[in-house]
This record gives C-alpha cells, sequence and structure tokens, in this order.
C-alpha cells in the first residue's frame, strides 16, 4: 500500500509510477485520473473516487479495462444541501458584503435604506437537477417561505412541481445548481442564460464550476443583469476568473459544499469500503 500526502494534488506522473502492481485506487477529485494513468496499473481492479461526482476519471476507458468504477453518494448529501442554504442565505441578505464592510472599519451605523437585500419567504427557488442533493435542497425551501421548482428532464413531460429549462429561467427569484459536469451542462449557463434571468435573481453554483461560464457570469453581475451569485466551485479550481475578485455581488467559498468532520470521514469510509468489496470477489456498494 501506498499513501500520498503531499501538498498538491497527485500528477498524472505521479500516479502512473505508484499504479504499477496495484490493484486499487482510492482518488479524489482533483486526481486526473485519465486513460493513460489507467492503462499504468495493469492490475487495477477498482478505483474509489472519494467525491459523488466523477468527471475526473475516464470512465469509459476503466469500463473498457473492466476496471470498477465507485463514488460516495447520499453521505453527503445533507452537507451539501446545508452549505447550498447558507450560500443562499449570504447572498440575498448580502452578509459577505457586510462583514467585509465591517473589518474595513467603514460601517457608519444603522440606516434606514443600507444595505437592503431579497426576503426569501414568497419567493421561487429554482433547483436544476433533481438528484440527491438537489431535491435535499428543495425540501428546505418552505422553512424559508419559498416555494421550489425543478428543471424539467429534456424529452420528458413535466411534472406538477416542474417547469421548462426557459421557465425556470424566467421566473426563478433564486437558481440552484445541482447537475453534474457533462458535455451537456457544460456552460449550461452563460451569456444567454444570464440575460434570461430575472434582474433580481441569485445564482448559487455548489456543483461543478464548468456549468457556469465565469466570464460571462463576471460580465452579468457587473451589468447588474442579475442582482447577485454565490459560488463554491469553479472553472479551473483554485483559480477564478479576474471579472469575480472584485465584485461586491458574489460569494465566494473555497468548495466547502461536503467540508464536515462527518461527511468528509463518511465519504472516505464509503470508498474503503466500496474497495474492500471490490477486492473480496463482490460487487461495489456504489458504483458508477
Amino acid at each position: 500500500m501506498e499513501l500520498y500526502d503531499g501538498p498538491a494534488p497527485s500528477t498524472p506522473e505521479e500516479l502512473k509510477r505508484r499504479l504499477s502492481g496495484k490493484r486499487a485506487l482510492i482518488c479524489l477529485l482533483t486526481d486526473p485520473i485519465t486513460a493513460d494513468v489507467l492503462d499504468a496499473g495493469s492490475d487495477l481492479e477498482v478505483v474509489a473516487n472519494i467525491a459523488v461526482g466523477y468527471d475526473n476519471i475516464d470512465v469509459a476507458h476503466a469500463k473498457g479495462r473492466g476496471i470498477v468504477v465507485t463514488n460516495t453518494p447520499d453521505v453527503l448529501t445533507e452537507a451539501v444541501a446545508e452549505l447550498t442554504w447558507g450560500l443562499i442565505l449570504a447572498a440575498a441578505r448580502r452578509i459577505g458584503e457586510g462583514e467585509r464592510l465591517v473589518r474595513r472599519g467603514e460601517w457608519k451605523g444603522w440606516a434606514l435604506d443600507f444595505m437592503l437585500g431579497m426576503e426569501l419567504k414568497g419567493k421561487q427557488l429554482g433547483v436544476v437537477g433533481r438528484g440527491r442533493i438537489g431535491q435535499a435542497v428543495a425540501a428546505r425551501a418552505p422553512a424559508f417561505g419559498m416555494h421550489a421548482v425543478f428543471a424539467a428532464r429534456q424529452g420528458r413531460a413535466p411534472a406538477a412541481d416542474e417547469l421548462s429549462f426557459d421557465e425556470l429561467l424566467v421566473s426563478s427569484d433564486v437558481i440552484s445548481l445541482h447537475v453534474p459536469q457533462n458535455a451537456s451542462t457544460h456552460h449550461l449557463f452563460n451569456r444567454r442564460t444570464f440575460a434570461r434571468m430575472k434582474r433580481s435573481a441569485l445564482l448559487v453554483n455548489t456543483a461543478r464550476g464548468p456549468i457556469v461560464d465565469e466570464e460571462a457570469l463576471g460580465w452579468a453581475l457587473g451589468e447588474r443583469l442579475i442582482a447577485g451569485a454565490a459560488l463554491d466551485v469553479y472553472e479551473r479550481e483554485p483559480q477564478l476568473h479576474a471579472s469575480l475578485l472584485n465584485l461586491e455581488n458574489i460569494v465566494l467559498t473555497p468548495h466547502l459544499g461536503s467540508a464536515t468532520r462527518d461527511t468528509r470521514t463518511a465519504m472516505a469510509d464509503l470508498a474503503v469500503r466500496n474497495v474492500l468489496a471490490v477486492l473480496a470477489g463482490g460487487g461495489a456498494i456504489t458504483p458508477v
């Protein structure tokens, strides 16, 4: 067994060197498990990703090699849903902006029209992605007096609580993203999308960074085409598009969605149990 505990994510070269003779790999979402990396592990039987998403892994190539790929669903649902609501509240009530103002010593005292934000009661929450996390976020909406709707999946008749994607864009006061990263969701939110949203709307992304075109988001926020945004994930982590850094109407957090002690421990434990199950000759607990 080998443990990589370097300060930066593993490089493909490092991974290829270490995979020689190994039957299993437990990896993080920052590890690029490409076809070349997989081929370097001639004895590899299972790749266990400590994440729900698996866009860092060439799953098709792994399948072709007979390598089982697993992820860690369910165990992080509540933590990500909680952070999502923290970001919704922070963006709606301008919490980050206000805290920065106080720390700079620029607060001059209470005033009737000072830093007015959005009240959530009576507003519509549009959820893009009806997976476990999207449903958990929507389930919390009534606690804040909000009505949640989902974006209908293409090719299906909308359910009673679903709207077409375009209808959701034009009618929602807060839009929260919970879709996987793939070719169909890359830059799903772009200049055209932002132009369709309410001028008073907020965008929250706790899914994957490339779902949002950061250049387009900076443009939309700067032009006040939407009122605000909150991001926990980014296109090229840990770098951000320069246009976002000096804007006050955006909340930025460093990929904290599953970052609780309980959840990260449960994620690692599930990855290990997946590996042990596969190596023992049984099926994976949570196969991709």
